[in-house]
């Protein structure tokens, strides 16, 4: 392996690693020294692919709303819209993915803190939700739904905070019970039927 590719690989390591730890703990928990250890390197290495911390958080924002929507990537290449947004709001407030928070969408992880960061990673952040809400827009739109942006601005607005209250919310119980009854206030406003 020649030394680029080793760097590129390296690079890619400490960045998988800082989203998940992001996702599960915030970006306030993104210390260098930790960060390194945890991928085994050590703590000067981390110069040699980033200028800063904030370098980093920036760099790990941008990187994990493309990895979520590489992950929804077959979702979205459903041919049948109203499958497309039923899956899309079942997975989302699923308990499955309540308890993925090393791989699950970026925003709920993040929106609590965003507004005390740098500017720059507040506009990587933005750029990411606009990206999610065209999506949504576009699908409402393909389902005529009247005014699709102010819908799925609101739909987004409310996936969000269901499921950061229910991973917020230590009963497992009561928290299963608020997804399940945000699945079905939503599929019902947007005219899905329940599902089986």
């Amino acid at each position: 392996m020649d030394k680029q590719t080793h760097k590129a690989r390296t690079r890619q390591r400490i960045l998988e690693e800082a989203a998940r730890v992001m996702r599960e703990c915030g970006t306030e928990s993104i210390g260098v020294a930790a960060l390194m250890k945890r991928v085994g390197l050590t703590h000067g290495g981390f110069y040699a692919h980033f200028d800063s911390r904030e370098a980093l958080v920036q760099v790990v924002i941008a990187e994990m709303f493309a990895d979520s929507a590489q992950r929804m990537r077959s979702l979205w290449q459903q041919p049948d819209p109203a499958e497309r947004l039923s899956t899309l709001i079942d997975y989302y407030l699923s308990e499955t993915h309540r308890d993925c928070r090393a791989e699950g969408c970026p925003v709920p992880a993040l929106v609590s803190e965003v507004g005390h960061l740098p500017e720059e990673a507040q506009a990587i952040f933005t750029q990411g939700v606009a990206a999610m809400l065209q999506r949504l827009s576009a699908l409402l739109a393909e389902l005529w739904q009247r005014d699709a942006e102010t819908l799925a601005s609101s739909l987004l607005a409310e996936m969000v905070g269901a499921l950061a209250l229910a991973r917020a919310c230590p009963d497992k119980t009561l928290s299963a019970a608020m997804l399940a009854r945000s699945r079905a206030a939503i599929r019902h406003r947007v005219g899905l039927k329940e599902a089986a």
